[in-house]
């Protein structure tokens, strides 16, 4: 494989692991070249799910000098360098600079009582027009809120909160800035004006000055570069971080109104890019972006390939338990499943709403739970589609990408008959990295457009009419057994938090 300079760097960090790749002037990954380290994040009984900012840092900082390492004389080349991270993931820091504060993903769910308190303070219908965020566990004003609450004191001496690409940028580059497309995943930013959004920073008690200022993709300023920026990357461009799951659609080629991204790997999400301006995503929706002109609307469940691992590490399963899974009939094991093991998200919003399985007879087989599971994520992506196609009535078909899609040619097809649209898999191993680093060589004119280099795409596979019947009486018992689940939910929310009950 020939490779065209110039390169870019692509710093990917996500939540279970870090990747350093290159690509070259086609958006083609340079063969042999890369570090990967993956990790786990610390979890706690009540929610907690963080990692420890510096040494994340660390970890970061070998890996890009790993690459460089390996490139050796090419590191010439690299004329930029891209960083895409994970959205609706925040630390602090103090007037140094330093970390002071974990670094809170997504996924901690600890601030529940405050989420629900802003559904009170806030017009949640209005804040979601305004940010294109909902008063959740997943987004930053209800963790802030949490977290001034918990640990005043510590609060009281953040400087400012950052995403860990600008934590990374400022301890490198001794300057950083928040891209617009990483402020859109914070639920504190206003797309009308293009700013932080002044009433929401008014109901948790953060000002903007505790907010990094907010730029469109552009070059970032070396002020004071630190020892341990890598010394061959100081002539190159670095660029904000951008969101990952934005990432993920220009590394697919997800580009268009036609088009929607299906990423399934820990979490699964759904989601189109539209470059109108007055871009309208229904309740149950999210708006981000992945800069000033492109959005994303879409919905993201918190369980995905992590229900697929959680199954295959519980059950008994045969070798062959894919041929076996494949032989069944869509939905023949007549059992009704909420796959929340991470909890709930789109479209609903309800973190409290718990998991269930209904149904189960003595006749079924760890064979028949895997494939109600499988298909449940499917069914409730279903809901989500139902809402993207109304708000984007072109979409057409469907990318694939995410390692449980792509390993799985099974569960893709579960999809394509479950959303009755052709899924198409993508091959391209990385597509958050590649995205990242398309856009970066667009914004240096290398590219003119992130269209141009399109992405590397496999079998497509089309829906079955008849299992699609099938899956819409499934659909509605799910419907059905949500509607139960989430009425139940008060009464076990208040037996979790009784005395006596280790919380």
């Amino acid at each position: 494989m020939s490779v065209e300079t110039p390169l870019v760097l692509s710093v990917d960090i996500g939540t279970s692991s870090l990747r350093m790749l290159v690509f070259d002037a086609q958006g083609k990954l340079v063969p042999q070249v890369g570090v990967q380290v993956a990790y786990e994040p610390q979890t706690t009984p009540d929610g907690g799910a963080f990692l420890d900012a510096d040494w994340l840092l660390t970890q970061t900082v070998q890996a890009i000098n790993g690459v460089i390492e390996q490139l050796g004389d090419r590191a010439r080349s690299i004329v930029a360098v891209a960083t895409c991270t994970v959205w609706h993931s925040v630390l602090g820091v103090d007037e140094a600079g330093n970390a002071i504060t974990p670094f809170l993903l997504w996924a901690d769910s600890r601030c529940a009582k405050e989420a629900d308190e802003l559904k009170e303070t806030l017009d949640e219908r209005a804040y979601h027009e305004r940010t294109g965020c909902f008063c959740h566990t997943n987004f930053l004003p209800a963790k802030l809120l949490w977290f001034r609450r918990t640990f005043p004191d510590l609060a009281e001496r953040v400087r400012r909160w950052l995403s860990f690409g600008e934590y990374l940028h400022l301890k490198l580059l001794g300057t950083t800035a928040c891209s617009v497309s990483m402020a859109s995943g914070t639920g504190l930013f206003n797309h009308a004006t293009n700013d932080w959004d002044d009433e929401t920073l008014q109901a948790i008690g953060v000002t903007r000055e505790q907010l990094s200022p907010i730029t469109d993709f552009e070059p970032l300023p070396i002020s004071r570069p630190s020892p341990l920026a890598p010394r061959p990357l100081l002539n190159a461009v670095w660029f904000p971080a951008l969101g990952d799951g934005a990432c993920s659609n220009i590394g697919c080629g997800a580009v268009k109104p036609d088009t929607a991204a299906l990423m399934v790997g820990t979490t699964s999400v759904l989601r189109v890019m539209i470059t109108e301006a007055n871009v309208r995503a229904p309740f149950g929706l999210w708006h981000y972006r992945a800069d000033r002109h492109r959005h994303l609307v879409g919905g993201a469940q918190s369980n995905g390939g992590i229900v697929f691992q959680w199954l295959t590490e519980t059950l008994k399963l045969p070798d062959d338990w894919e041929a076996k899974v494949a032989a069944m009939r869509p939905d023949e094991h007549g059992l009704t499943v909420l796959p929340f093991l991470l909890g709930e998200r789109a479209p609903e919003w309800d973190a409290t709403v718990p998991s269930a399985l209904v149904g189960l007879r003595l006749h079924h087989t760890p064979l028949h739970l895997l494939r109600a599971f499988m298909e449940s994520v499917a069914l409730r992506m279903a809901l989500i589609h139902e809402l993207l196609v109304q708000a984007v009535p072109q979409i057409r078909r469907l990318i694939a990408t995410g390692g449980a899609l792509v390993r799985s040619k099974l569960w893709a097809q579960m999809f394509a008959d479950v959303l009755g649209q052709p899924v198409t898999l993508c091959l391209e191993p990385e597509a958050s990295a590649r995205g990242a680093a398309l856009m970066a060589l667009e914004a240096l004119g290398v590219l003119k457009d992130v269209g141009d280099a399109p992405p590397q795409l496999g079998e497509e596979l089309s829906p079955d009419a008849d299992a699609h019947r099938r899956y819409r009486f499934a659909l509605e018992r799910l419907r059905h057994l949500y509607a139960l689940a989430r009425q139940f939910a008060p009464t076990l929310h208040r037996q979790s938090s009784s005395p006596g009950s280790g919380e």
